[in-house]
């Protein structure tokens, strides 16, 4: 199993000009963070998490040449905004995308991509095939996943679990029950937006106690903002088996 962060970035507290904050024009590379999304091989299969702004730019950086499907954590449009660029994959494939996600989810899609779920379809359009999932495990192929429910502030946004690799983004609270789910994983992901206190997202403090309950053997932070800081700073205040993730970091388990 091998997972590509394909962004580690968010569209939180982003000025809408050009920023030119130390982590906006650090030379380092693993500064440069565009919106969050992973890649995960396994099984055979080539999925996504999450189709954000950045999308287009992801596949093309990592060279992703097929999909099996997209699963959404939530509606968000840094989450979902890039899904009519799957229409290469389309008409590479010769299949219509599957795309999981909630009720929710696509209750939005149909709104922003209106065009993409209408019976008569302009050629050329993307094509998907919606399938609803739910908070409980689901199967693409012979891959089972297990949905993790997290809140965001009081949205439900699911994070998902693929054998030993869990992967959380826009979580501020997470139960017991969902705590269970995770725990035994090796590889825990999770968000980590600033320093300062957020009413949706866990601060840098708060996923590492949360990692710190996990126990899993590496954790992995992503969402993140530019107001975290620099890379090569947070690394240096980070416990040895903790890590910032970085656009195109590839872990294999």
């Amino acid at each position: 199993m091998t997972v590509t962060f394909l962004g580690t970035g968010t569209s939180q507290g982003v000025p809408v000009i050009a920023c030119d904050c130390e982590v906006c024009t650090s030379l380092d590379f693993r500064d440069k963070r565009t919106r969050s999304s992973i890649h995960v091989e396994v099984d055979g299969l080539s999925l996504v998490v999450d189709t954000g702004p950045d999308f287009r730019t992801q596949i093309l950086r990592e060279r992703i040449k097929r999909l099996d499907g997209i699963l959404f954590t939530h509606q968000h449009k840094d989450h979902t905004a890039g899904m009519d660029d799957i229409r290469s994959f389309n008409f590479h494939q010769q299949m219509d995308m599957p795309i999981y996600g909630t009720p929710t989810v696509f209750e939005q899609l149909r709104r922003e991509f209106s065009y993409v779920f209408q019976d008569e379809k302009y050629p050329g359009v993307p094509r998907v095939n919606p399938i609803e999932i739910g908070n409980k495990p689901f199967s693409i192929q012979k891959t089972t996943i297990q949905p993790i429910e997290v809140l965001h502030y009081k949205l439900p946004v699911f994070g998902f679990r693929i054998h030993d690799f869990t992967y959380i983004t826009d979580a501020k609270t997470i139960t017991e029950a969902e705590i269970d789910k995770i725990k035994g994983s090796k590889i825990v992901v999770l968000n980590a937006l600033q320093i300062k206190p957020h009413i949706s997202h866990f601060t840098l403090e708060e996923a590492l106690e949360m990692a710190y309950k996990l126990g899993a053997e590496q954790t992995y932070f992503t969402h993140i903002s530019h107001k975290l800081g620099k890379h090569r700073d947070v690394a240096l205040e980070l416990p040895d088996n903790v890590h910032l993730a970085y656009d195109g970091l590839k872990l294999t388990l």
